[in-house]
Protein backbone atom coordinates (compact mmCIF):
# COMPACT_ATOMS: atom_id res chain seq x y z
CA UNK A 1 0.00 0.00 0.00
CA UNK A 2 1.19 3.45 -1.08
CA UNK A 3 1.53 5.84 2.05
CA UNK A 4 0.68 9.24 1.22
CA UNK A 5 0.94 12.59 3.77
CA UNK A 6 -0.47 15.61 2.82
CA UNK A 7 1.91 18.45 3.44
CA UNK A 8 1.73 21.15 5.74
CA UNK A 9 0.08 24.23 3.83
CA UNK A 10 3.01 26.84 2.68
CA UNK A 11 0.71 29.70 2.59
CA UNK A 12 -2.93 30.47 4.41
CA UNK A 13 -4.85 33.27 3.93
CA UNK A 14 -7.67 34.33 5.89
CA UNK A 15 -10.98 36.58 4.80
CA UNK A 16 -10.88 40.01 7.20
CA UNK A 17 -13.95 42.26 7.64
CA UNK A 18 -13.57 45.73 6.85
CA UNK A 19 -12.13 47.26 9.74
CA UNK A 20 -12.16 51.17 10.45
CA UNK A 21 -14.04 53.89 11.29
CA UNK A 22 -16.95 55.27 8.96
CA UNK A 23 -15.71 57.25 6.35
CA UNK A 24 -12.60 56.35 6.31
CA UNK A 25 -11.38 54.52 2.75
CA UNK A 26 -11.58 50.81 2.22
CA UNK A 27 -8.75 48.30 1.94
CA UNK A 28 -7.76 47.02 -0.86
CA UNK A 29 -9.32 43.60 -1.11
CA UNK A 30 -9.99 40.91 -3.53
CA UNK A 31 -12.90 39.19 -2.42
CA UNK A 32 -12.64 39.78 0.97
CA UNK A 33 -9.30 38.41 1.18
CA UNK A 34 -6.72 41.17 1.97
CA UNK A 35 -3.86 39.38 1.94
CA UNK A 36 -4.80 38.08 -1.55
CA UNK A 37 -1.16 39.33 -3.32
CA UNK A 38 0.72 37.04 -0.92
CA UNK A 39 0.00 34.33 -3.37
CA UNK A 40 2.77 34.39 -5.63
CA UNK A 41 1.79 34.22 -9.45
CA UNK A 42 5.01 31.62 -10.73
CA UNK A 43 3.98 29.04 -8.43
CA UNK A 44 2.26 25.87 -9.06
CA UNK A 45 1.04 23.70 -6.07
CA UNK A 46 -3.16 22.54 -4.92
CA UNK A 47 -5.08 25.19 -3.11
CA UNK A 48 -7.66 24.22 -0.79
CA UNK A 49 -11.09 26.62 0.14
CA UNK A 50 -12.29 25.90 3.55
CA UNK A 51 -15.48 27.38 5.53
CA UNK A 52 -15.41 28.90 8.87
CA UNK A 53 -15.53 25.14 10.74
CA UNK A 54 -12.56 24.73 8.67
CA UNK A 55 -14.51 21.94 6.83
CA UNK A 56 -12.84 21.59 3.37
CA UNK A 57 -15.52 22.84 0.03
CA UNK A 58 -13.33 22.46 -2.73
CA UNK A 59 -9.77 21.16 -3.75
CA UNK A 60 -7.71 22.05 -6.25
CA UNK A 61 -4.52 21.89 -8.70
CA UNK A 62 -2.91 24.71 -10.71
CA UNK A 63 0.06 25.74 -12.69
CA UNK A 64 -0.28 29.77 -11.63
CA UNK A 65 -2.37 29.36 -8.43
CA UNK A 66 -2.56 32.67 -8.36
CA UNK A 67 -4.61 33.21 -11.76
CA UNK A 68 -6.29 30.11 -11.11
CA UNK A 69 -7.62 30.42 -7.43
CA UNK A 70 -9.17 34.11 -9.05
CA UNK A 71 -10.99 32.21 -11.63
CA UNK A 72 -12.83 30.08 -9.24
CA UNK A 73 -14.08 33.59 -7.85
CA UNK A 74 -15.12 34.84 -11.08
CA UNK A 75 -16.00 32.00 -13.63
CA UNK A 76 -19.79 31.02 -13.85
CA UNK A 77 -18.73 27.38 -14.49
CA UNK A 78 -16.89 27.24 -11.22
CA UNK A 79 -18.12 24.05 -8.86
CA UNK A 80 -18.36 26.82 -5.89
CA UNK A 81 -20.38 29.39 -7.74
CA UNK A 82 -23.18 29.56 -5.45
CA UNK A 83 -21.12 28.89 -2.22
CA UNK A 84 -18.26 32.06 -2.77
CA UNK A 85 -19.24 33.46 0.29
CA UNK A 86 -18.74 30.35 2.42
CA UNK A 87 -15.12 30.69 1.81
CA UNK A 88 -13.55 31.31 4.76
CA UNK A 89 -9.79 30.44 4.19
CA UNK A 90 -7.37 29.45 1.44
CA UNK A 91 -5.22 27.50 1.55
CA UNK A 92 -1.98 26.87 -0.61
CA UNK A 93 0.56 24.10 -0.98
CA UNK A 94 3.76 24.76 -3.57
CA UNK A 95 3.92 21.57 -5.84
CA UNK A 96 6.15 21.73 -8.58
CA UNK A 97 5.92 18.44 -10.27
CA UNK A 98 2.78 17.75 -12.56
CA UNK A 99 2.36 14.42 -11.41
CA UNK A 100 2.20 15.14 -7.67
CA UNK A 101 -0.49 17.67 -7.75
CA UNK A 102 -2.91 15.55 -9.45
CA UNK A 103 -2.39 12.84 -6.98
CA UNK A 104 -2.11 15.45 -3.81
CA UNK A 105 -5.26 16.87 -5.30
CA UNK A 106 -6.99 13.85 -5.52
CA UNK A 107 -5.85 12.30 -2.06
CA UNK A 108 -7.00 15.27 -0.53
CA UNK A 109 -10.59 15.27 -2.38
CA UNK A 110 -11.23 11.95 -1.06
CA UNK A 111 -9.13 11.83 2.51
CA UNK A 112 -10.52 15.21 3.85
CA UNK A 113 -14.30 14.65 1.49
CA UNK A 114 -13.97 18.03 -0.22
CA UNK A 115 -17.62 19.12 -0.83
CA UNK A 116 -17.95 20.71 -3.82
CA UNK A 117 -15.55 18.38 -5.78
CA UNK A 118 -17.56 16.28 -8.10
CA UNK A 119 -14.97 15.39 -10.07
CA UNK A 120 -11.96 12.20 -8.96
CA UNK A 121 -14.78 11.44 -5.65
CA UNK A 122 -14.22 7.59 -4.85
CA UNK A 123 -15.99 8.00 -1.14
CA UNK A 124 -19.53 8.51 -2.29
Amino acid sequence: MIKINIPNPDLIIKKKEQSGEPGDPDISKIYGFTDYVRIPKDKSGIYMFFNQSDELLFAGKARKLKHRIRKNFEDNVSPIKNNRSDINKIAVIYVDEAMDREIYETYIINTLHAKYNVDKVFYK
